[in-house]
C-alpha cells in the first residue's frame, strides 16, 4: 500500500550546491519527493513537524565488505594491511552463508542508524547479504568478487551472479558490480575478463588500487610498473565505469589519468589511517575535478561503519594533508551525490530533487552539541554524532524511528551475531 508522508518546518539541505539551504516543507508519496515547497498544504497518512531539525540526503557508503563485521575488535595490532589480511583470510575460509546473513543484518542494522541507506559491497555469498537488504529495505550495490585467474573468474561469473540476479529479482533496489578485489590477489587475465563482463552487464568495476606503498613498491619490482600502470597497459581501466578504493598513492601523473578516464576514486581514511597505509589527498583530487566518495572500508579495519563520523575524520584527515581546510559541503557531498555518482545511481539517489527516492535522513538540532547552530554544514561534518539522526527514511518507508529500528528487534540481530562468531572460532 502507498503512503504519504508530510515533514513540516525542516531545514531542508538539498546537496545541489554550496550553501544552499532553506526552512520549509517536504512530501513523500509512492516513495519518492513528491515536492518541496516554504509550505505544503496537503492530506497526507503522516504528518510531523520536525521543528527545525535538518532533512539530508540518506548517505552512501561507496565502499565497504559488510559481513567483515564479524572480524571486528580482532587482530588490531597487526603493523600493516597484509599482515593484518595473513590473519583475516583464514578466518574468512571458514565462512558461510549463515554466518554473511547474520553478519549483513547487523551490518545494515549499524548502517541505517549512521542515517545510511545504501552501501556498495564487496563480499562473499552476496545472495545472503542481499536477503538481509530486502529485510531492511534499503539499497545495495553488491560485487561479485573475484579472487585468482581467469579460469576462477570465469567459473564465479557462471555459478555466483544468476544466484545474485535471483535473489534481486523484483526488489529494484539492488545492483551489481564486478570486483576484482586488488592487483595481488587477482591476475591480469582476470583484470582484462572483469573489464569485459562488467561491459557485457553494464555493471560497474569496484577495485583496490594503490592502498598501501608496499602494494605500489611490489608492483615496481614485478612488473616494473604501478599498480594503476599496470592495469592500463593490460586494458583492464573502463572509461567511466569504475571505482578504485583506496587511491591514496595514486601519483600526480596517473590521478590526471583518472580524470580522463571519468573514474572514481572512494576515500576510507578511518582504515587507511589505522592500517598506516597514509591518507589520501582529497582537496587534491577534488580541484581536480575528480568525483571522490567516501566509504568506511570494513568494520574490522575501521571499527565501525558509522558515516557521520567518517565524514569527520575525512574533513581533518584532507586538512592536515592539504595543509588548508577542506569546505564542509565537500565532504558531505562525498557522502552523498558523490556516492551516487561513482555508484552510478545518482538519477534516483544522493540529493533530494523532486522524483528522486525519498531516502531521507532527520538530524535534530536539539542537542548540546549542535548548538548554537551557527553552519548547519559545519554542524553536521564536526558536531553531529549518529545519535542525532532521529529518523532515516527509504524509499519513503521509516526504517528508523526515534533512533528505534521499524524492521527488526536489534537485540536478536545482535544476539545471533555473537553466536555465530563463537561458532567460528570454535571451527
Amino acid at each position: 500500500m502507498s503512503m504519504s508522508t508530510l515533514i513540516k518546518n525542516a531545514l531542508i539541505i538539498p546537496m545541489s550546491r554550496d550553501g544552499e539551504y532553506f526552512y520549509g516543507d517536504l512530501l513523500i508519496e509512492n516513495g519518492k519527493i513528491a515536492k518541496i515547497a516554504e509550505r505544503i498544504e496537503t492530506a497526507a497518512d503522516e504528518i510531523f513537524d520536525v521543528d527545525g531539525d535538518i532533512v539530508l540526503p540518506a548517505f552512501i557508503n561507496a565502499h565497504t565488505h559488510l559481513a567483515m563485521i564479524l572480524m571486528r575488535n580482532y587482530k588490531d595490532d597487526k603493523e600493516n594491511l597484509q599482515q593484518w589480511l595473513a590473519e583475516i583470510f583464514p578466518i574468512e575460509d571458514k565462512l558461510t552463508g549463515e554466518d554473511v546473513l547474520r553478519a549483513s543484518r547487523l551490518g545494515i542494522a549499524e548502517l541505517i542508524k549512521g542515517g545510511c541507506t545504501t552501501f556498495s559491497d564487496m563480499y562473499f555469498f552476496a545472495e545472503e547479504t542481499e536477503k538481509a537488504v530486502k529485510e531492511a529495505g534499503i539499497n545495495a550495490s553488491l560485487g561479485l568478487t573475484i579472487f585468482g585467474d581467469g579460469e576462477e573468474t570465469e567459473r564465479r561469473y557462471v555459478e555466483r551472479l544468476p544466484r545474485m540476479k535471483e535473489g534481486a529479482k523484483d526488489y529494484g533496489r539492488i545492483c551489481f558490480t564486478i570486483a576484482p578485489h586488488a592487483i595481488y590477489t587477482t591476475d591480469s587475465d582476470s583484470y582484462k575478463r572483469s573489464k569485459e563482463l562488467a561491459e557485457k552487464e553494464n555493471f560497474v568495476v569496484h577495485t583496490h588500487l594503490s592502498e598501501t606503498k608496499k602494494e605500489v613498491d611490489d608492483c615496481l619490482e614485478s612488473t616494473g610498473m604501478t599498480p594503476f600502470v599496470y592495469l592500463e597497459s593490460i586494458d583492464a581501466l573502463s572509461n567511466g565505469n569504475m571505482i578504485l578504493a583506496h587511491g591514496v598513492h595514486l601519483t600526480d601523473k596517473e590521478l590526471e589519468k583518472v580524470r580522463e578516464y571519468g573514474l572514481s576514486v572512494i576515500n576510507n581514511p578511518s582504515s587507511n589511517m589505522k592500517l598506516s597505509s597514509g591518507a589520501l589527498d582529497v582537496k587534491k583530487l577534488l580541484d581536480m575535478g575528480i568525483n571522490v566518495a567516501l566509504g568506511t572500508d570494513g568494520a574490522s579495519s575501521n571499527n565501525n561503519l558509522n558515516m557521520l563520523e567518517e565524514m569527520h575524520v575525512a574533513a581533518l584527515s584532507a586538512s592536515l594533508k592539504a595543509e588548508t581546510p577542506i569546505n564542509a559541503y565537500q565532504i558531505i557531498k562525498m557522502a552523498t551525490i558523490n556516492g551516487a555518482k561513482a555508484l552510478h545511481l545518482d538519477d534516483r539517489l544522493g540529493s533530494i530533487e523532486v522524483g528522486k527516492d525519498a531516502d531521507i535522513i532527520i538530524i535534530s538540532t536539539k542537542s548540546e552539541n549542535m548548538n548554537p547552530l551557527n553552519n548547519p554544514f559545519s554542524a553536521i561534518v564536526y558536531s553531529a554524532s549518529s545519535e542525532d539522526i532521529r529518523t532515516v527514511f527509504s524509499h519513503g518507508v521509516k526504517v528508523l524511528d526515534e533512533r528505534r529500528l521499524t524492521y527488526a528487534e536489534e537485540k536478536s540481530i545482535i544476539d545471533d551475531v555473537n553466536s555465530a562468531w563463537s561458532d567460528i572460532i570454535r571451527r
